[in-house]
């Protein structure tokens, strides 16, 4: 049964992914950066394939956070639905999942434009 609570935890859950996806864009950003400049100043070769597999693994985090945005955003989604079946219409809760679908939306949507645009410049 959904419950009030159950929509705060799911709410927060999203925001806090959410939170996470950005700070893996920033960090891999930072990773590469220092990857290039490593390989601009000539670094040694293993120093610079320990800083490689630093990015690598940086670059994994990100998908993985964005499918665990998915099955956030829809479980926010069944929640509000189900607490909208019970007459629980209204109420700051109810707001702050509104929107906080709306912008895990657009985030989501950012993340599938990204992939086509990736996909289109590899052919």
């Amino acid at each position: 049964m959904a419950t009030v609570r159950n929509l705060k935890i799911k709410t927060s859950t999203c925001k806090q992914i959410v939170k996470e996806l950005h700070s893996y864009e920033k960090e891999v950003e930072r990773e590469a950066a220092k990857t290039a400049d490593m390989k601009d100043k000539g670094a040694d070769p293993y120093d610079l394939k320990q800083q490689e597999n630093v990015l690598a693994e940086s670059r994994m985090m990100i998908p993985d956070c964005h499918k665990r945005l998915e099955a956030s955003l829809a479980d926010l989604k069944g929640i509000l639905a189900e607490l909208e079946k019970s007459d629980e219409k209204e109420g700051p809760e109810i707001d702050e999942a509104r929107s906080t679908i709306a912008e895990v939306e657009k985030v989501v949507e950012t993340i599938e434009a990204e992939k086509v645009v990736e996909t289109i410049e590899a052919k």
